[in-house]
């Protein structure tokens, strides 16, 4: 577990700056009310995106334990390459399925972040 916490510590941090960044644009291009519901909708996809990300890397780590007996074997590079996918893939399907809520609190964040640039 604990290779996994410190992924999520590395991951989190780089991601929270990038969010960081991309909120501190989007205050300065808010002007109109229908800019903040594009701005809203900009920070859901992109709190979607990091959960999404987050959930792929956390797959990756476990899937590397598995080694290489099975369907996913290596063969050359394409059973890597495949299983990378597959990981892509089960990510975004547990975030289309409602996902583990870090989404939901990294939007919260940076619409909280956006609330104190305002004011």
């Amino acid at each position: 577990m604990l290779p996994l916490a410190s992924l999520a510590a590395s991951a989190g941090l780089a991601v929270g700056q990038a969010l960081a960044g991309a909120a501190g644009s989007a205050l300065q291009g808010a002007s109109a009310p229908q800019g903040a519901s594009a701005d809203k909708a900009k920070i859901q996809k992109t709190a979607k995106d990091f959960e999404s990300m987050f959930l792929e890397q956390s797959l990756d780590v476990l899937n590397r334990s598995q080694g290489t007996d099975g369907p996913l074997g290596e063969n050359g590079t394409g059973g890597g390459v495949y299983r990378s996918m597959l990981n892509k893939e089960y990510a975004q399907s547990i975030v289309q399925s409602g996902g583990i809520g870090i989404g939901d609190q990294v939007m919260r964040e940076m619409l909280r972040m956006q609330g104190g640039a305002n004011v």
